[in-house]
């Protein structure tokens, strides 16, 4: 039983529609399993806009903690540097998969990183936190604590890996207080939590058994936000990184329309293995904030391979860009989408992958498409003819399922059953293809006298597609728009979701336009070769290219350069330039503007507040009509990638020479 996520708002108002994918921790490249929570996002929130929702979609990455610090550690890196790194990856990833964030919310933000400064000290001086001494197992990888009855095997009960005794002075969350209450609200919203299964998970696993109050700081490491007042703490992953559903939104700033605006979130979307959290912990936290609770959690499965989980070790992880490159967009997007049914796991395997690019993209749907344009090519001279509603059985069959189909695929999508969708929009596609069959407009193309009827038959195949790509637009981002262009759809009127129970609207005259295939076959063994070498095991990696030093020079020269300590108080991108932000420092007795060639790798916003070191007596010049007064310090390795020169001691005061 799944709940729906219709809003029933006051019609003067734009309904509102809030989802959110869980922020991902950036201690590696991101796989599929990722791409496919995000993208099921996506097609919600396009779904919602196309059925006229103002929609907030929210991503982003949780960037603390003791791995982060860890990895960047081996690097020999700071811990921002590293994630900087990663979540570029990611936002490029995010980008080639054509995802309609609204906004992507990074916690190591000044925009997260005070309120949730604000949200501790609320609930520190309101008693619900207290300090005590912790002593139980902890994951590292899973960033977790665990009781003993809770391990597996002696083992980490998420991940399976290995657990390790922790004891250190901490502060408590009084998860306890809220006990009852979380369990009343269960029973009173039985769809808060979904699938069903992973409510009863929850309460048989970690309530019934007793709550215990949660550990919300740490002082092994430093990579955090500090807990107000005490700095040798962090406060722990869960309130940090739990509180960006809020912080993104603008939650006790000066700016909350946001908050008051799409507060609460419709849904929160997320793999299973991080139910727990989202359910028990972030709904206690809003309880004692007294803040309203989420409408719904949705836990998917998980995307397997046929030995188990991806990992690296295995060598069985997919990067959706290397099929994306290969198979396009909308081949990945469709799988992802279509082979699972969701909240359910599933197996990855490329002969499935390869199958459903041929059967259903090619086959099914880029076959109707190029058989359709073809014979009004053929037959009317590229003009598609008149449409008339009911002429026989077999065209009031075909106009009955189409409305079936709509109705069946609204209430699959209302409930996020995204593969039941999906096959009711090959069903419909399946009875198109028949329509030809039973028609055979090859014959009644013989008979002069039947040319109406075929026509009808024309106009009814194009009524089919337009629908079928409307249908779409949730799911595959580019199919649609070359469906429309191949019929000569190119009004938006007749490409959006309000036109979709209208028949035969595509104007009679409107010339079609024959291209190519939108879905070439693929060679199976080739192709389910190639995706295997996708997934071989990973080479030794690769040393870093270190460039060489440059010839030496006197001390007298180096002492000529005068390079300072600075603050970025702001930055934006430079208009014509894609490669060149405008950057205003603060170097403690004045302010410049620097022009530097790091957009590529630093969004403006990102680097205000960072202290960075500056060449502070190199002659000013101008770049793209712009003054530049000095030179931002960076690094580059070998793949041409950039990173700041930065300073980690924040006490360091602007303007601070560097020896």
């Amino acid at each position: 039983m799944y709940t729906t996520l219709r809003e029933e708002q006051p019609m003067s108002e734009k309904k509102t529609f809030y989802i959110t994918t869980p922020i991902y921790y950036p201690s590696g490249n991101l796989h599929i399993g990722h791409a496919y929570t995000t993208v099921a996002g996506d097609a919600i929130a396009r779904y919602k806009r196309l059925k006229g929702f103002d929609v907030m979609y929210l991503t982003g990455t949780d960037e603390h903690g003791q791995k982060i610090q860890k990895k960047a550690d081996e690097k020999r890196i700071t811990p921002q540097a590293y994630v900087d790194e990663i979540v570029s990856g990611i936002q490029v990833l995010w980008d080639k998969l054509d995802i309609s964030h609204t906004d992507f919310i990074r916690t190591t933000q000044p925009r997260h990183k005070e309120v949730v400064e604000k949200i501790f000290k609320q609930l520190l001086d309101q008693g619900d936190i207290y300090l005590d001494e912790y002593e139980g197992w902890y994951c590292t990888s899973c960033e977790s604590f665990f009781t003993e009855r809770q391990l597996e095997s002696g083992n980490c009960p998420d991940c399976g890996g290995p657990v390790e005794v922790v004891k250190e002075e901490s502060y408590f969350f009084k998860m306890s207080k809220y006990v009852d209450r979380l369990l009343e609200y269960y029973e009173q919203n039985p769809d808060f939590i979904q699938p069903e299964s992973r409510k009863n998970e929850m309460i048989n696993n970690f309530i019934k058994p007793g709550l215990e109050d949660l550990a919300v700081s740490r002082t092994t490491f430093d990579w955090g936000i500090k807990v107000p007042g005490d700095a040798k703490h962090v406060i722990y992953v869960w309130i940090d990184a739990l509180s960006n559903y809020i912080t993104a939104l603008g939650y006790n700033t000066d700016d909350d329309s946001l908050f008051n605006k799409y507060w609460p979130a419709d849904v929160h979307l997320m793999s299973k293995e991080i139910v727990r959290f989202h359910t028990i912990y972030w709904p206690i936290m809003l309880m004692a904030l007294d803040l309203p609770l989420p409408k719904q959690v949705f836990a998917h499965g998980w995307i397997l391979m046929k030995d188990g989980k991806m990992s690296k070790s295995k060598g069985n992880v997919v990067d959706p860009i290397s099929l994306t490159d290969r198979y396009g967009l909308d081949a990945l997007r469709y799988y992802l989408l279509r082979e699972v049914p969701f909240g359910a796991d599933g197996v990855f395997t490329p002969e499935g992958f390869v199958d459903r690019v041929n059967f259903d993209l090619a086959n099914d749907l880029g076959n109707l498409l190029n058989r359709t344009v073809a014979m009004i090519d053929k037959y009317f001279g590229g003009e598609i003819p008149a449409f008339t509603k009911g002429e026989t059985d077999i065209d009031t069959s075909l106009e009955t399922m189409a409305m079936e189909t709509v109705t069946g695929y609204e209430e699959a999508m209302d409930h996020m059953q995204f593969s039941v969708a999906l096959s009711t929009i090959w069903q419909y596609v399946s009875r198109t293809n028949k329509y030809i069959d039973e028609n055979e407009p090859w014959v009644l193309a013989k008979d002069e006298a039947k040319k109406e009827r075929l026509g009808n038959v024309m106009a009814h195949l194009v009524d089919s597609l337009r629908r079928t790509a409307v249908l779409l637009r949730p799911f595959l981002t580019e199919t649609p728009g070359k469906i429309f262009s191949q019929l000569g759809v190119t009004d938006e009127a007749l490409q959006s979701f309000d036109s979709i129970r209208d028949f035969g609207v595509v104007k009679a005259g409107t010339r079609v336009d024959k291209q190519g295939p939108i879905f070439p076959r693929l060679d199976t063994e080739e192709e389910v070769a190639a995706i295997k070498a996708m997934m071989t095991k990973p080479a030794e990696e690769k040393q870093t290219e270190i460039e060489p030093i440059k010839e030496d020079i006197a001390f007298d020269d180096f002492l000529k350069l005068d390079v300072r300590v600075a603050e970025v108080i702001q930055a934006e991108k430079m208009k014509k330039a894609d490669r060149l932000l405008k950057i205003y420092v603060d170097l403690g007795n004045e302010k410049r503007q620097i022009i530097s060639g790091i957009a590529k790798f630093y969004q403006p916003e990102d680097l205000v507040g960072k202290k960075v070191l500056v060449v502070a007596n190199l002659k000013p010049v101008k770049l793209r009509g712009e003054l530049s007064q000095g030179m931002i310090l960076t690094g580059e390795d070998s793949d041409g990638n950039l990173s700041l020169a930065s300073v980690q001691d924040p006490n360091l005061p602007n303007g601070s020479v560097v020896k």
